[in-house]
């Protein structure tokens, strides 16, 4: 829980550790402010937190039900009759948008925890600025203390519980002495051959 919490970890893996953390419930947005939802740690299965590779899954699991659950509420609570779209006024809500001017920042709960996007409009019909932080990001720095001291063949499944989006940190760069070297998946994947050839000869 410590190492989540100082490693800014997000979502699941976060929950996992039994951290209550999830902008739904604390900035509820959109229609989750009218909806009963709450937080998912694994504890409300297992009766207590490990914050290892079963719970991340536990926590997965239960919110697949949860997100079963919040459909059926939507459901129950969509009006009957009536023209509930709102396409009328799409036109005119991008005609205001081309002109806008001035930035926000906007949180939102992704399957993988929270992703942030910072936009800035000047008024033309194109942003100045957008800038994205995906979950993956405040995710992969967590995996140090949940690798230390593990199974190199665990490595894959450890690193797969918190649902890496490998899009969005496709490369890894190592700076030592002022050096860049940027490592392609061949590269990462001869150094962890040699490293475990190295491991099996000792």
């Amino acid at each position: 829980k410590d190492n989540a919490l100082k490693l800014c970890a997000v979502g699941p893996t976060t929950r996992a550790s039994g951290v209550k953390k999830d902008v739904r419930v604390d900035q509820a947005y959109s229609a989750y402010g009218d909806l009963d939802i709450d937080y998912i740690t694994p504890d409300i299965l297992t009766g207590e937190v490990k914050g290892d590779v079963y719970d991340r899954i536990v926590v997965r699991l239960l919110e697949v039900e949860q997100s079963l659950d919040l459909i059926e509420q939507c459901l129950d609570r969509m009006p009957v009759s009536g023209n509930i779209a709102a396409e009328e006024k799409i036109p005119k809500l991008l005609a205001m948008l081309k002109k806008a001017e001035g930035e926000d920042v906007g949180r939102h709960e992704a399957p993988r925890g929270e992703v942030i996007h910072y936009v800035k409009l000047t008024g033309e019909e194109h942003p100045y600025t957008w800038k994205v932080r995906a979950p993956t990001y405040n995710n992969i720095l967590p995996w140090i203390p949940m690798l230390l001291g593990e199974q190199i063949a665990d490595i894959p499944i450890v690193a797969a519980s918190t649902d890496p989006c490998l899009s969005c940190t496709n490369r890894v760069a190592i700076v030592e002495n002022g050096k860049k070297n940027i490592l392609t998946d061949e590269d990462l994947h001869r150094l962890s051959v040699e490293k475990t050839r190295r491991l099996m000869r000792k």
